[in-house]
């Protein structure tokens, strides 16, 4: 329940004596974010897929004066459909029928006890989804791991793609080949089920927002923190941690040249992220996550790539300065 979440959160943080944000009880959701509302009515999408029968999550938010044009939006690892708000309504009031799906593991849709994560299956769930919807050549908006599986998406089908648009996609380097050590599944889900808001709060500061806190980000901790410590907690981190093993060991990096579809880079320059870095070595910790490097490489191997770059801004620059990004995002689709 966004709203109440949102209004207790910021009332904590306003009163004396609360020291830190953390002084706000985290809520428990349920492992689908049952308890979570999201700004938009959530729909589903029901489909068999590796032997059972799944529900993705999505959102489906009509053109306030259609143009004819669809966006799919793929959210991130740690992000939702719901985080897309800014992004949906911006996008709706310029003529887009907007789409933005909860992949499989994540956030409202199923959490899959035994599933085999990866970016190809994950690119057929979404193009199954959008085929039920009747939605043939879509814009793809892909951010963080959202932006790999778009990547992937654009490469499996060429031809049922209008445009992509990559958001601070993980991916760009190959983390493995660069000296992180092996990672296994099982240490990541111990990782995971050490999750908290406050661990999560520490982490975003430091990467998505380029080191500058504010309280308007406090509902999606709040929406993270809840369902990794909710009833479900131990099916979220599973899943989480075999979607962890897939980013690391499927980079994308080397079929960039591949990409036959008209792709815009929109790239947070403070952006520091590099899976998994925190357990290499310091010297290979510090070669790792450099954006305005890794953002301009991309654009130079995608064939006809085009290139924003916001420089004060991290990993996730549509929800630090959403006004500035959407005028981008849409100036950047605008033209066919």
């Amino acid at each position: 329940m966004l709203r109440p979440i949102l209004a207790a959160a910021l009332l904590a943080l306003a009163s004396p004596g609360a020291a830190t944000a953390d002084r706000v009880a985290t809520p428990a959701f349920g492992p689908e974010l049952e308890g979570f509302d999201y700004p938009f009515p959530v729909k589903r999408f029901t489909f068999p897929s590796q032997r059972q029968t799944l529900q993705m999550a999505y959102l489906d938010v009509p053109a306030e004066t259609p143009n004819g044009r669809t966006a799919v939006l793929l959210h991130g690892k740690n992000f939702c459909a719901a985080t897309w708000e800014s992004q949906i309504r911006a996008l709706s009031a310029a003529g887009y029928r907007v789409i933005a799906p909860d992949q499989i593991g994540f956030c409202k849709s199923s959490k899959p006890a035994a599933y085999q994560f990866t970016f190809r299956q994950l690119a057929e769930n979404t193009h199954a989804l959008l085929a039920q919807l009747g939605v043939e050549r879509p814009i793809l908006v892909g951010h963080s791991t959202g932006g790999m599986l778009a990547a992937h998406y654009a490469l499996l089908y060429p031809k049922a793609v209008e445009r992509l648009v990559l958001v601070n996609p993980v991916g760009l380097e190959d983390w493995n080949a660069k000296g992180l050590p092996p990672i296994s599944v099982a240490q990541w889900y111990q990782r995971e089920l050490k999750t908290s808001a406050e661990s999560i709060r520490a982490y975003e500061t430091a990467t998505y927002y380029a080191g500058q806190w504010e309280p308007r980000y406090e509902p999606w901790v709040t929406m993270l923190a809840g369902l990794n410590t909710g009833p479900g907690k131990e099916a979220v981190a599973w899943d989480s941690a075999l979607v962890y093993d897939m980013i690391v060991t499927e980079p994308v990096v080397y079929r960039f040249p591949q990409i036959a579809v008209p792709t815009l880079l929109m790239i947070g320059q403070k952006d520091n992220t590099a899976i998994g870095k925190d357990l290499a070595p310091p010297e290979v910790r510090a070669s790792l996550g450099h954006y305005p490097e890794l953002g301009r490489a991309a654009a130079q191997a995608i064939p006809g790539a085009r290139l924003v770059e916001f420089p004060d801004l991290g990993h996730a620059p549509q929800m630090s300065d959403p006004e500035g990004f959407n005028k981008a995002l849409i100036e950047g689709i605008g033209a066919r």
